[in-house]
């Protein structure tokens, strides 16, 4: 069974369409990659995957229920989990705190103050432990502002994992990494893979080709071919959309 869904997803701004009729299934256990230039609409898909944007027509199907019309938190809520292209964090808040207030948003307890988070025991728990997950667990207690590059992209991956994901949407994640960051986050998301589902959106080629079972690619706003990474890297029209003809 599919945990998502994207059933002929259709937005245009004016005369400009984004997307047009995109369909893409994920499987239990796939990364499924989407690959295009910039420009392709691969993003403007994410907004629309998340509830940022509303499609003008199609459905998003998760876990098989249909969650089109749901808004962003209701989304988050029924098991969508995200990271941005642009890291989001609250920079004045602890690392611990940033991991437990996404465990409150999810647990649905009251979020009026948000300091209050990090006071209750049993987020604090359930935020230490993903903290240890992503290789954070000794910076718990730094500022999210002290943090590296780096460690800001594993903060972002434990905030979405602290609201226990069905799924997750990952928007460029290797964004502004050095070879070293590249290589441990690539670790740590092999390690995720098998036990949730997610899709991919890259331009990081290594990490594609190491992650991914499945790869689409968008040009356009259109899926112009899918198939497995080494289908698509032999494909004259994914090496003439997106990866040039000099691909390996």
């Amino acid at each position: 069974m599919s945990m998502l869904d994207i059933r002929n997803l259709s937005k245009s701004f004016g005369a400009l369409r984004v997307s047009r009729d995109i369909n893409i299934s994920v499987g239990q256990g796939d990364c499924h990659a989407l690959i295009g230039p910039n420009g392709a609409g691969k993003t403007t898909l994410i907004h629309q995957i998340s509830g940022v944007l509303s499609p003008d027509a199609g459905q998003v199907m998760l876990d098989g229920r249909d969650i089109s019309d749901l808004s962003v938190s209701a989304r988050v809520q029924a098991g969508l989990g995200r990271t941005f292209q642009i890291t989001s964090v609250l920079p004045s808040f602890s690392v611990l705190e940033n991991t437990a207030i996404a465990a409150q948003a999810k647990a649905g307890t009251s979020m009026k103050f948000f300091g209050a988070a990090a006071e209750e025991a049993a987020l604090n728990a359930q935020a230490q432990a993903v903290l240890e997950r992503v290789g954070l667990g000794d910076r718990a207690h730094m500022m999210a502002a002290d943090l590296s590059h780096g460690e800001l992209r594993l903060l972002e991956i434990a905030i979405a994992l602290a609201a226990k994901p069905k799924f997750l949407l990952l928007d460029e994640p290797m964004a502004g990494l050095g070879r070293t960051e590249s290589t441990a986050l690539i670790e740590l998301l092999a390690t995720l893979r098998g036990s949730l589902p997610m899709l991919l959106v890259e331009h990081d080629m290594n990490a594609i080709f190491q992650l991914a079972n499945v790869v689409s690619v968008l040009v356009d706003g259109e899926i112009v071919t899918s198939g497995t990474p080494d289908e698509v890297r032999a494909s004259p029209a994914a090496r003439a959309a997106y990866l040039g003809e000099g691909a390996a």
